[in-house]
């Protein structure tokens, strides 16, 4: 029996992380395959730099760079979906559609990724939902932050776009909205539950 593809989206902050380990957890970590964009690949690396700020890179050079990365990335994810492990991954082509959907156009961002056959779909994704100015305190501990992480505003915009995409794929996508901003336990529960379910 294939595994089960599950997507975590949220702001940086959001609590994507915590929830992420304690689904393995309850999932049985020797049956999980944890993964997250942008990958650990040279295109990954190249990504990171520009989102740190250290390389200059345009919003269509990064939705580019986004996508060879998935690309390469769906190879390994199907290799472990494919052996029966749940494939628990932080970060997919929703992030593609907020961030770089804010500069460039979206419909031509959201073709990319969900026109190409190389690309799967998740079996759900669950996007931790919380306020911008609660992300910024939990991460006001963090040495650096990414170049989406420096400014309120723009994290508020980032926000509303990812409800403009889940309100664009409600049809064709199995999208969960989690208060997070809830106990950590509550949360774990019910995702736990959402993913049973599949």
């Amino acid at each position: 029996m294939a595994g089960r593809f599950i997507v975590f989206e949220g702001l940086d902050g959001s609590g994507k992380s915590t929830q992420i380990l304690r689904l393995a957890s309850k999932l049985g970590r020797e049956k999980v395959f944890l993964t997250a964009e942008p990958t650990e690949t040279a295109i990954g690396g190249t990504i990171r730099e520009a989102l740190s700020g250290s390389l200059k890179k345009t919003p269509f050079e990064m939705a580019a760079l986004f996508l060879a990365d998935r690309i390469s990335h769906n190879i390994l994810i199907g290799k472990h979906l494919e052996n029966g492990r749940d494939v628990i991954c932080d970060r997919y082509y929703y992030s593609s559609f907020a961030y770089q959907g804010l500069e460039c156009d979206l419909s031509w961002v959201m073709h990319m990724n969900l026109g190409c056959s190389a690309i799967r779909r998740p079996d759900v994704c669950f996007f931790m939902d919380v306020s911008p100015s609660y992300c910024r305190q939990r991460m006001s501990q963090r040495a650096e932050l990414e170049i989406f992480e420096k400014d309120l505003a723009l994290m508020q915009k980032t926000r509303d776009k990812f409800f403009e995409v889940f309100s664009l794929l409600k049809d064709s996508e199995n999208i969960k909205i989690i208060d997070a901003s809830r106990h950590i336990e509550t949360i774990s529960e019910e995702i736990f539950s959402l993913v049973s379910e599949i």
